[in-house]
This record gives structure tokens, C-alpha cells and sequence, in this order.
């Protein structure tokens, strides 16, 4: 019944409710992501690299074309958690009424679907570049982060109770540097040769 439901009100996209999967947790869902843009409508504590809903598309469209790539709605009522933003490289905000900026999800999901579509066709006609970029997926980016947190635990630089506030400043460092894979790959080189030196000590 349900099914049937959201079927009636997907008017003419079945194909693409067919195809939809779902999943229990957003680290699943962005985990083969090399781009990951978050929706939010307020600013946060911790200011993050921010895309207009044009810019956005145009993202969106050109790196959609090299690996997969996520745009993520948060909640109907409260949005976006700012931990699940912070697994995002950019944040998008549609800038409506400063006076009541905050658009049903509805609208945000049309709206922002509207951009990426406009890009798309825009590019149809266009030549491709010649230089293309692999950049880590989601999941690639956890595990630095991860590895990196570890290894600042061990060198004393962070303590083992209270990571948050400097891991939230390096998760913003690096997504606005946005490192390609083989630069991650360097990058996890050296957390593991130091990780290595400290046990020799």
C-alpha cells in the first residue's frame, strides 16, 4: 500500500523510484561519493565552504560525469545534523526571504534538481575536458580521517576523550582543500610513517 502510495505521487518518475535504494545510514549512502554537497539553510558554528544553488549544479554535473556524486537533504523539521554536514565537502543554501529562509523540503529538492538539470543540458553540446581529476570517494575520505585522528591521539597532540572540536576544524581544512586520490594516498603515507616512528621510540 505504501508502495503503491508513493508510486501514485511520483508522477511519471517510476523508473527512477524503481531504481531507488535505500539504506540505513548516510555513511552508507555517500560511501562511493567523490563529491558530497549538504543542503542547510542556516549558518553553523563551524562556517563551512558554502555554493549557491547554481554553483552547485554546475559541481554536480561536472564531477557526476567521474564518479558518483551526492546532493543530501536533511529532515523535513530540523534539517541536517552538524555532524552530517561535516561529511560533506560543500554546503548549498538557496537564498530565499531572509525573512523566512527556510523552504519545505519539497521546494529545496525541486529547486535544486532544477539547477543541476539546466547544467546538464547546458553541457550537452560542449567539449569534454581533457584533464580529468579522481578524487576520493566518501568512504576513502573516512578512513583518512579516522587514520588521522589516530594518529594525533598517539602523538598526544589531541586527546583520546575530547577529538571533536580540532577534528571538526581539520574535516573543514581538507574539504576545502578537497585533496585528489593520489594526494590522499600521500597523505595517509605519512600519518603511517609516523605512526611507525613512534613505535620504534
Amino acid at each position: 500500500l505504501e508502495f503503491r502510495r508513493v508510486l501514485f505521487r511520483s508522477a511519471g518518475a517510476s523508473d527512477i523510484l524503481a531504481r531507488a535504494r535505500i539504506v540505513p545510514t548516510l555513511d552508507e549512502a555517500i560511501a562511493d561519493c567523490g563529491l558530497v554537497i549538504g543542503t542547510s539553510a542556516r549558518s553553523r558554528t563551524l562556517s563551512w565552504p558554502m555554493l549557491d544553488p547554481r554553483e552547485a549544479g554546475e559541481k554536480l554535473v561536472a564531477e557526476g560525469m567521474e564518479h558518483p556524486v551526492a546532493l543530501v537533504f536533511g529532515r523535513e523539521r530540523t534539517g541536517l545534523t552538524n555532524d552530517e554536514l561535516q561529511k560533506c565537502h560543500f554546503h548549498v543554501a538557496i537564498p530565499a526571504n531572509p525573512e523566512y529562509s527556510s523552504l519545505n523540503l519539497a521546494m529545496a529538492v525541486q529547486t535544486l534538481c532544477y539547477e543541476v538539470r539546466m547544467r546538464w543540458l547546458e553541457v550537452q553540446n560542449q567539449e569534454p575536458e581533457d584533464e580529468r581529476v579522481e578524487y576520493p570517494s566518501a568512504q576513502q575520505l573516512e578512513g583518512f580521517y579516522q587514520h588521522l585522528e589516530q594518529t594525533l591521539q598517539k602523538t598526544g597532540f589531541i586527546a583520546d576523550d575530547h577529538p571533536g572540536h580540532v577534528m571538526s576544524k581539520l574535516r573543514r581544512l581538507f574539504n576545502r582543500a578537497r585533496p585528489e586520490a593520489v594526494e590522499l594516498n600521500i597523505l595517509r603515507g605519512i600519518l603511517t610513517s609516523v605512526q611507525k616512528s613512534r613505535a620504534q621510540d
